[in-house]
């Protein structure tokens, strides 16, 4: 495991923590490999209930590929291949993850910082804060998952902005295209996210977890739906020790515990 990627858990809370701030938390091959094997453990552990990604230094969340490593790690055909890989992984990791993320973002999100944002349930910024997508200023081609995923969250107008542009985007700006969903003034960020996290961490997990699926195939187009699914996860609900402990817990006038099961 690299020092460059920090990895805790507070309580039902994981964190991932992007750390090389002295290239604005740029990420190499080790890293994604290290971001890959701590989202598996945080998938795994039933104790961790939401997920937290972040960048280290306060000047960055991820502003992209660490070009420095460009020629020892995407010199060739295969190395980008390879590369290429272990980034999807990554990203798909994230955004099938069974349980909610966040991405706290502050500082410069870019590139691949953007599409870590966009593969995490919710992303709450710091009002400095900086996005873009600087393909088009790199020659670079960008694959249809990554496309989408955007194009599902701001529509397909901005997403062109974003790539035609290839400019940074202000959190305001981020804000209007729906890219974060909260804004924040500085000094506030962490500690609202740690709340936030904390809020969801203590309802229901089969409910949150059954909503989070259950939108995923809302957005689908309707022949690709799996309706049995989402029956199947609301009657799973029902029949919960969790949904006997939150009538339990309303008629008691008391915080419910839930252990989700």
């Amino acid at each position: 495991m690299t020092d460059k990627m920090l990895s805790r858990k507070d309580g039902a809370v994981g964190w991932m923590t992007f750390n090389n701030p002295e290239r604005h938390n740029a990420v190499s091959m080790e890293m994604w490999q290290a971001a890959e094997r701590i989202l598996t453990d945080f998938t795994s552990d039933p104790a961790v209930r939401v997920v937290v990604i972040t960048g280290a230094g306060g000047k960055a969340f991820v502003s992209g590929a660490d070009i420095s490593k460009f020629e020892s790690e995407r010199a060739s055909a295969d190395a980008v291949e390879t590369y290429n890989r272990t980034t999807d992984r990554v990203y798909n990791l994230l955004a099938n993850l069974p349980k909610p993320t966040i991405a706290m973002i502050r500082g410069y999100c870019i590139g691949g910082g953007t599409a870590l944002a966009v593969c995490c349930d919710l992303r709450i910024s710091e009002d400095v804060s900086k996005f873009a997508v600087p393909a088009a200023k790199l020659g670079l081609g960008y694959g249809l998952s990554g496309i989408a995923r955007l194009v599902d969250l701001v529509g397909p107008s901005f997403a062109k902005e974003i790539f035609y542009t290839a400019r940074q985007f202000t959190a305001q700006e981020a804000l209007t295209m729906g890219l974060v969903n909260r804004v924040l003034p500085p000094g506030e960020l962490e500690a609202y996210v740690k709340n936030y996290a904390e809020t969801i961490a203590g309802n229901a997990p089969m409910t949150v977890n059954s909503v989070k699926r259950i939108v995923n195939e809302a957005v689908k187009d309707g022949e690709d739906r799996d309706e049995a699914l989402c029956a199947r996860l609301v009657k799973e609900c029902f029949d919960s020790q969790d949904y006997i402990e939150g009538r339990r817990a309303f008629m008691e006038k008391r915080k419910p515990v839930f252990v989700g099961r």
